[in-house]
């Protein structure tokens, strides 16, 4: 079979599946009483828990609506509709009162049904996905109020990660050193290219300095001699001791890749383009490929102790969504015949493995063995955002490199 006869493969069974899932999510998930989505949905697309969690509705939203701006097929006013209500969900309840009954700009982690909140993080990541709701929804509306918000969102993001994090409530404690978790300087990079993506000179200026310093923040996590991407680094971009400090997660580490990919493209950074392929998406596969059952290592411990999280060995559906979108995004720069052999590999696994074949959509949570190990398809941290996602920037780029768009 030639390369073009494979690429149409890939792209037709991703664009079928893409499909798929977002009808599972438009029959299941919507809240037409309060408004918003649920994400705590059984195999079978029913309810368990009414709970709604601040980043997977921001996440949803988001994803409706670069669907609804990206590809005429799902330009559809379900979609849009749900979309806004999401967003009017999100802008009532999510952003809870500091004093009083003004809301501060810190955002609930989860809230009832009707919008309560339950519980707050001490984490910018609900936040984050507040802010990627907002501007994706803002311009598919054309709302400049809302645009304006997700940039006001942006600026607090800044000082909180750069300046001052006493705001997010977390205490200072003697005995814990201060680190960069890899997961804040790729959340920054993606809402820079969120915020800067078509709107001219003036904003991409704007954020020039935040996006700079993220990628300078995510080459620090490089350690070993460059055998090695670490989850957590010291401020000065030095290794932690224990656990902590050897601790890799593969998955995070593909997504860095194709962040940086997408930076390096911008700006034109070759340097970068290798670095991003060779460090943050060939290693992290090398490293945390399953050689014996296929698949890819939750966690791992650079030194090759047990990692201490339980689910260390299981296979999860987010990190195999962001090696394909690596994988294929960097095949996509470069035409390395390797790269799209890997891809090759990984969608094979994926594919048999993830997608629900009776009920639609996917399992998140497999064994070492590769058997569904939880059959939820959504969850406190598994909603409408990772599949589609993937599905989508795959076609996407297939699209591209089968000359059908620009």
């Amino acid at each position: 079979m030639s390369a073009v006869s494979k690429l149409e493969e890939y792209r037709q069974r991703i664009r079928t599946e893409l499909d798929g899932v977002v009808d599972f999510w438009l029959k299941y998930s919507h809240d037409t009483k309060h408004g918003g989505f649920f994400t705590c949905i059984g195999k079978d697309g029913k309810v368990y828990d009414e709970l709604k969690y601040v980043w997977l509705q921001g996440r949803q939203v988001w994803m409706y609506c670069r669907l609804y701006r990206t590809f005429e097929r799902f330009r559809k006013p379900e979609i849009l509709e749900a979309a806004k209500a999401g967003g009017a969900f999100l802008q009532r309840f999510a952003r809870v009162p500091s004093s009083g009954t003004e809301a501060s700009w810190k955002c609930a982690f989860s809230l009832t049904r009707d919008g309560k909140a339950v519980k707050i993080q001490r984490t910018i990541f609900s936040e984050c996905f507040y802010l990627l709701a907002l501007d994706e929804l803002s311009r598919v509306t054309g709302d400049k109020d809302m645009q304006m918000e997700a940039e006001q969102m942006m600026d607090q993001l800044i000082h909180w990660v750069r300046v001052d994090p006493s705001g997010l409530g977390r205490p200072q404690l003697p005995g814990d050193k201060p680190t960069n978790s890899m997961a804040v300087p790729m959340m920054l990079l993606c809402l820079v290219q969120q915020l800067t993506d078509g709107r001219g000179q003036e904003v991409a200026q704007k954020y020039r300095e935040t996006g700079t310093w993220c990628v300078k923040q995510i080459l620090q996590h490089v350690q070993r001699g460059g055998t090695a991407i670490l989850e957590s680094v010291s401020l000065e971009g030095e290794e932690l001791p224990g656990c902590q400090g050897r601790l890799q997660n593969p998955g995070h580490a593909l997504e860095a890749g194709w962040f940086l990919l997408q930076f390096s493209a911008d700006h034109d950074d070759e340097e970068l383009q290798q670095t991003a392929i060779s460090k943050f998406i060939e290693l992290p596969y090398q490293n945390g490929w399953d050689k014996e059952h296929g698949g890819l290592f939750y966690f791992l411990d650079a030194d090759g102790y047990c990692p201490t999280q339980l689910e260390w060995n299981m296979k999860l559906w987010w990190p195999h969504c962001e090696a394909l979108v690596a994988f294929l995004m960097a095949y996509s720069k470069t035409q390395n015949s390797n790269l799209l052999e890997t891809f090759s590999q990984v969608y094979n696994y994926t594919f048999s493995h993830f997608p629900d074949t009776v009920n639609g959509e996917w399992f998140g949570y497999l064994t070492q063995e590769g058997k569904v190990a939880l059959d939820f398809k959504g969850g406190p941290f598994k909603g409408f955002f990772h599949v589609p996602r993937c599905l989508y920037m795959c076609e996407w780029i297939l699209d591209k490199l089968l000359g059908d768009k620009d």
